[in-house]
């Protein structure tokens, strides 16, 4: 069913909620409204709505009991292994990639059609609009996997991130990945020019933005890294790659470059307010000054960087130095419950492991998963906040409910409690979860291609 937006010149209202706004003032209103006009926000303030004669209201929503947040951001995903979940599950990360790489390298773009839905829908069932997806897996016969996976995710209306990911350092060449399941570099600078070309969309309301992403530099030659940061930069499209998530990650650099991952980054043109990596969880103190004095985001991962015993990447340290960070899912074969929602929790949790109660607060895991998102994706004058002007990505949450009746501070009940139910998800001014369903595909007919999905593909695999 396609995603239809308000008709011309009728608003949606929605009045009586608390609302967290995460502007640059940290804006909150215990009891006020927002008015969202066509895809943007109209108005928001306390107190009742502007008086609007009726037949220009499309909908009211009496949100009574319920926080107004921005949509959720996710910086890092790999949709494709949402029908790959629940396998090696006690390994660290370069015996699992080991152990899945295999898989990995027999999926087409039937597959990840499915596994795109898996996951897209997790991701807007739990809060999130905007997603970042990273992926770098291109098998000879495939098909148009890329394709099939952004015709997946409009389909269901989430605004999207796509990477024209890539690898080219097989086991030949000492890279990590089978060497069945790389390309070589002329076809990926191809393949990359053609998918920014056919389907990057630059303009402000842009529900598909491509972006280019080598994988690691343990999966990728030292001449895509910087050939692909050439044509990126080239095309206009931002950079996105792993880094510096495990400590083997830092001696497979040291051993194969004779210096640590950020230096590394920074020898091949991999740093700037462009580029943003996943994970960063080994990172000194020069490391965090260099991506401070560059604009170099981080995507945060915290419950893959625990599923994985990744470690726990320094946070604080990085928004102290004012490093842009948001969260990320990462894929669901590390994640498996594939939700972003929930990463507002653990992001607050696993950064207070060390000691301090202060290290994140509530407000500061909500911003991460929203304004700081926002900000590593270069969308920050468009999303992440609830402002006028911006575009209508909206998460209304139920917090007056069982669960999270009893706490008065609606934020605290959001990060810090169950993940509350989802009420109404906007995306671009269209309801796409309505009661904590989709709106959009039905989502038994996901599960049941996604489960048909993952039983080929490990047949495939046998």
């Amino acid at each position: 069913m396609a995603v239809q937006p308000p008709p011309a010149g009728r608003r949606i209202v929605i009045e009586n909620a608390a609302i967290a706004t995460v502007d640059a003032h940290d804006t909150e209103y215990a009891r006020g409204h927002v008015v969202v006009l066509g895809n943007r926000i109209e108005s928001v303030g306390d107190g009742p709505a502007p008086p609007w004669p009726e037949d220009t209201v499309a909908r009211r929503i009496d949100a009574e009991g319920h926080l107004l947040t921005p949509g959720l951001v996710n910086t890092h995903h790999h949709f494709y292994q949402w029908i790959t979940r629940g396998l090696a599950q006690n390994d660290i990360l370069f015996d699992w990639l080991v152990a899945l790489y295999p898989t990995w390298a027999r999926i087409d773009d039937r597959l990840v059609h499915a596994a795109a839905q898996g996951s897209a829908a997790a991701l807007l069932k739990s809060g999130c609009t905007t997603a970042a997806d990273h992926h770098y897996v291109f098998p000879r016969d495939g098909g148009d996997i890329l394709g099939a996976e952004i015709e997946a995710v409009r389909e269901l209306g989430l605004r999207f991130t796509a990477s024209r990911g890539s690898m080219d350092r097989g086991k030949k060449d000492g890279g990590l990945p089978p060497d069945d399941a790389v390309e070589d570099l002329d076809t990926i600078l191809t393949a990359s020019e053609e998918a920014v070309d056919r389907h990057h969309d630059p303009s402000p309301d842009s529900m598909l933005r491509i972006v280019l992403a080598p994988c690691s530099p343990f999966s990728v030659s030292t001449r895509l890294m910087r050939e692909s940061a050439e044509l990126a930069r080239r095309k206009g499209v931002r950079l996105h790659t792993h880094g510096s998530e495990t400590a083997e990650e830092a001696e497979f650099c040291e051993e194969l470059f004779g210096m640590g991952p950020t230096d590394y980054f920074a020898s091949v043109g991999w740093l700037g307010e462009d580029v943003w990596m996943a994970h960063c969880v080994h990172l000194d103190d020069s490391d965090i000054a260099k991506f401070a004095e560059t604009g170099t985001g981080v995507a945060h991962c915290p419950s893959s960087n625990a599923r994985l015993a990744a470690g726990t990447a320094r946070v604080p340290d990085l928004l102290a130095a004012g490093v842009p960070v948001g969260l990320g899912v990462d894929g669901t074969a590390s994640n498996e419950s594939g939700e972003l929602g929930t990463e507002l929790r653990n992001a607050l949790l696993i950064n207070r492991l060390h000691g301090s109660p202060r290290a994140l607060t509530a407000r500061q895991a909500l911003r991460l998963g929203t304004m700081g998102g926002a900000r590593v994706l270069g969308r920050q004058d468009e999303i992440g906040s609830i402002e006028a002007g911006k575009l209508a990505d909206l998460a209304l949450w139920k917090v007056d409910g069982l669960m999270h009746s009893s706490i008065a501070d609606p934020v605290a009940a959001l990060v810090l409690g169950a993940l509350p139910p989802l009420a109404v998800l906007l995306v671009n001014g269209n309801t796409v979860v309505e009661q904590g369903r989709l709106t959009t595909v039905p989502e038994e007919r996901i599960a049941r291609a996604c489960a048909r999905a993952a039983k080929e593909l490990a047949e495939r695999a046998n």
